[in-house]
Parts: structure tokens; sequence; C-alpha cells
């Protein structure tokens, strides 16, 4: 009985004597300054007690930083029978502009941290070494023509290793950009410090004249860093949000020059080639002849290659078939290919020429017209065996009738005979029977096809102004009308209003002039090109022939 009420005094001393633990300590740091504009940083803050994670207002961050992730975590460390608690918050920050910042006070429960001033320097300014992520980029040249291919590389620098990640193109106005070609993952050392680079490049087609500015390519994404925890003995890796921009860069967009005559064309280099039978010395009428032209051009759009032609003489046919355009990167250069292929056939025997084929294009480097050449060919054609079959055959029967018995060869011509007849019987009846078949079978005539999507995307450029996306949209809509490719020289075929709309289109968008309602003869153009659209789909429409047959059949 004592001992119970001496247990029962003891605990109640315990209890009243126990320390009452208060909030005492509010700290806060960041983990380096100065920091780059748009780069994550973390900022630590730590309170010497057990609190509420919620009693931690970082909404006056919000004007002058992003507020990323936060994570919380709380410790207790018992030494000498003294216990130490601690509430930590990490909040991953990043400076929305450069210039000298400041980090507010927090408070709880009565206990603030002081201020920390922050320097934020411009992105691309910190020294190499201090970095574990940036990106640089460049043109090929800061001048180019209205249809120039420039190569815009972009490079990825981690010293740190990438969780996951998304590199974004840059942003332009007034220019087509697509990626060339794989990344490629490398590494080069900068400073005595170890990279891994990937490197991805872009071609940017200039569309206008003028100035176009170009925001650098971005990266957001997760690494992983080490983070040495307070009052531990082992370094642990953490994932970390960051991000990246690469530097603003500009071209200056000269239009065509207007002494270039010819379809445009600029380029570093190209080249004319031809695949052909060098080792046949004489080709034979009705035979055959297989040619590919082949047109390579440096550092230019595949699309931007013009169409071959072939000037034949008349007494040879030929039957191209679709050309085929690739481009890829070679020496580190964008080559473009345009190959045609067509089968050139003989009508007639003789000596002929294939003419020298001309690709006038623009040399940006040395600022003038020149010309790619194939030179001219010649063939010699020869005619088609003439074989006397008559002739044979009567010559070998005489001789046959004179060596063998008489009633040997009538036998033997009889049953020719009778074979000649009967495949003359099954090849009547196989024309009979597929003449019925194609009578029960026949098709309807072709619906005239209707005004789509393709019209009011049309239109839509038409009415933005665009001289580009309008000879694009209208390259596209009549390709799907006719469902086959046209090139706005087949385009322009069709109409003389079709060719006199694109004529001053093309010349307004190569002058320098793009802009539809602030151009009135542009305007005027693209109002005769969308009559000369609709006209011509009338006029398709006129000629189908009707469906239904007349009512009336003497009709």
């Amino acid at each position: 009985m004592v001992i119970r009420q001496f247990f029962i005094l003891l605990i109640l001393c315990i209890a009243v004597i126990e320390p009452a633990f208060a909030l005492s300590k509010l700290e806060a740091s960041v983990d380096r300054n100065p920091v780059m504009e748009g780069e994550y940083f973390v900022l630590n803050v730590s309170a010497d007690d057990e609190v509420d994670t919620g009693k931690l207002d970082t909404s006056i961050l919000l004007q002058d930083f992003i507020v990323g992730r936060t994570s919380v975590s709380r410790s207790t460390q018992i030494m000498n029978f003294d216990a130490v608690k601690e509430t930590r918050w990490q909040v991953l920050l990043a400076p929305k502009q450069k210039g000298q910042l400041t980090i507010p006070s927090f408070s709880i429960d009565g206990v603030s941290s002081a201020e920390i001033p922050l320097n934020v320097v411009e992105a691309g300014a910190q020294p190499e070494q201090a970095k574990n992520l940036f990106i640089d980029a460049k043109v090929s040249s800061d001048e180019a023509y209205v249809g120039q291919l420039i190569t815009y590389k972009v490079k990825l620098y981690l010293a740190v290793e990438l969780q996951r990640g998304v590199l974004n193109a840059p942003v332009i106005e007034g220019a087509q950009i697509k990626q060339v070609g794989e990344d490629k993952d490398g590494s080069e050392i900068i400073d005595g410090r170890r990279y891994r680079v990937i490197e991805r490049t872009y071609g940017i087609i200039p569309d206008l004249p003028g100035q176009v500015n170009i925001k650098g390519a971005t990266f957001s994404g997760d690494v992983l860093v080490e983070s040495q925890r307070r009052g531990g003995m082992f370094g642990f890796n953490e994932s970390r949000p960051m991000q990246a921009g690469a530097p603003s860069l500009s071209i200056q967009v000269e239009p065509a020059p207007s002494s270039f005559q010819g379809q445009w064309l600029v380029a570093d280099l190209v080249v004319l080639k031809e695949s052909f039978p060098e080792d046949v010395k004489e080709f034979t009428v009705g035979s055959p002849i297989t040619r590919t032209i082949i047109v390579l051009a440096s550092n230019a759009d595949e699309n931007s290659l013009p169409d071959i032609s072939q000037n034949l003489p008349a007494e040879l046919k030929s039957y191209p078939e679709k050309p085929q355009r690739q481009s890829f990167v070679r020496d580190a250069q964008i080559v473009s290919q345009y190959s045609i292929t067509s089968a050139i056939v003989p009508s007639k025997a003789g000596t002929f020429t294939l003419p020298e084929v001309k690709l006038p294009w623009w040399n940006p480097h040395l600022k003038r017209q020149e010309i790619a050449t194939l030179p001219a060919r010649t063939i010699n054609v020869k005619g088609g065996a003439e074989v006397d079959a008559p002739t044979q055959v009567a010559s070998q029967s005489s001789t046959v009738s004179s060596n063998q018995d008489s009633w040997s060869a009538n036998l033997f011509a009889l049953l020719w005979l009778v074979t000649l007849v009967a495949w003359g019987v099954t090849f009547v009846a196989w024309r009979r029977a597929v003449n019925r078949q194609v009578q029960t079978m026949a098709p309807l005539p072709p619906q005239p096809q209707l005004l789509g999507n393709g019209l009011k995307a049309l239109e839509q450029a038409c009415a933005e102004g665009n001289t580009s996306k309008i000879l694009k949209q209208l390259q596209r809509y009549v390709s799907e009308q006719d469902a086959r490719p046209m090139t706005l020289d087949k385009i322009a075929a069709k109409s003389d209003e079709l060719a006199a709309a694109i004529s001053q289109l093309q010349t307004l968008a190569y002058g320098g002039k793009s802009n539809a309602s602030t151009d009135p003869l542009q305007a005027t153009a693209v109002k005769a090109l969308l009559i000369a659209v609709k006209n011509l789909n009338l006029n398709a429409m006129a000629h189908q022939p009707s469906p239904l047959r007349p009512l009336n059949p003497s009709e």
C-alpha cells in the first residue's frame, strides 16, 4: 500500500516538473546567393519546436517569386536527457525578375525570422562552374532572305542527374520552324567540370521580310541534387524542379531580289545529278529508258525545291513517277533532296538529244544568282527486229513436206488448225462475258466535290492576310479537290484569273508587303483569288454529267 502511494506521488511530481516547450526561434536561409533569373533555389525555414505546418504563410512571396513545391519535416533529438524539437519547411522559389530582391520576414506565434536580401542575376551571367543547368543557342546566320533555311542549334548543359524534363522549341513570329534530325547526347568539359550535353537542331524559314525575333528555347523538369541534412552524417538525393532558357536572338530578313529570274530558291549550294544507263550504247524503239534526276541543296528546305521538267523531243514519250522529297543532316549541314524518275519510251528510230536542264538559285553568301546545270545528252535509237514470219513458216513447211510423208504433214496441220480455232472460240466467249460484266457493273458517274473545310480554311487565311498561309491553303485545297499534289504552277495553269492572282500575291510577298488589311493592292489580289477559286469550282461542277438517265430512252 505504501509502495503504491509512493509511485503515484512520483508520477504526479514528474508531471508537474516536466518542462513546457515553446517556440523561441525562427530562422530562414537560402541554399545559394546570388541566383539566376527564372532558376529554382531552396528557401529553408526552421522553428525550434513542433508547430502546425500550416502556420507558415508563403503567400507574401508570390509578388516577386514563383512558389513551387513545399516539403515539411519534423525531428526530435535527445541529448543528456534534454529533448530538442524542430520543424523545417523547404520551399522551392524562382525569381521572376533580375535585380535586388528581398525575402520578407516570416512570423509564427509572435516569433519572426530575419529578412534575406537576394541578388538575382540575368540568365547566363553566372560563371560556368557555378551552374548546374543552363542552355546555350545560336543561329547559323543573323542575316537571311525570305524562304532561306536558317539552322538554330540549342544545347542543354547538365551537371546534375536528369530525372525528367522537356526541352521546348523557340517561339518565333513570321517564320516556320521544325526540328531537323534526332537529338544528340554527349558530354563536354567546361572549366574543369563535366557536363552532359543534349543538342537539338531546328530549321527556321522566314516567311516575311523584316526583323524576326527568336524567343529562346526553354527547359523545365526535375533533377536530382545532393542535399546534406543538418545534423546528419549522410547526404541524400532529392528531386528538385529546375528551369532554364536560352537567350533571345534576332534575324534580319531581306526580300527576294528583283533581279532574280526563275522560281525563287535560296541555298548554300545546289547540285543537279542524274542516273542513266551509261553502259547502253543504243536503245530500241518501244523499250523504256529509266532516267532519274536528283537535286541536292545545302541548307534549303525540301519543300522549296522546284519541280523539274524535261523538254523532250516529240519522238520521246516521258512517263514520270511521283517526285520524292527528303532532308537529312550530313557534316553538320542540312541537305535537302528532290528526285524524280521517268520512263522515256522512244517511238521512232534515230538520234535524239535530251536537252540541258537548268535550275536557277540564289547564293546568299555571294549575294548573286547562280545556275545548276545538267548537261545535254545524245542517245541513239534503233528500230525493232524485223522478222518475216510467214516466209519462214512457208519455207520450213516446204522443207518438211519434201522430207516427210504427206499424211503426217497433213495431220500435223489439221491439229494445229483445230487448236487455233479452239483458242479463237475461247477468246470470243471471254470477251463477251467481260462486256456483259462491264455493262452490269457500270459505275456511277463521279459526283462533284462539295466545298468543305478546305475552302473555309482558305477564306480564313485570306481574312488573316498572311500571304504565305494563303498560298499554302490554296495549294492544299486544290490538291484535295484534284486528289493529287498540286504546285502553284499547276494551279495557275487552270485559269488566267488564278494565274494573275497568284502572281500578284507572290510579287507582293517577296517585295516586302504582307498584310492585306493595310495594303490595298494585296487586299485586291486576295479578293481576286477567292473569286477565281469559286469560279473554278462552279465551272467544274457545271461540267459534271448528270447521274440520272433520261426518262425517255429515245432522247
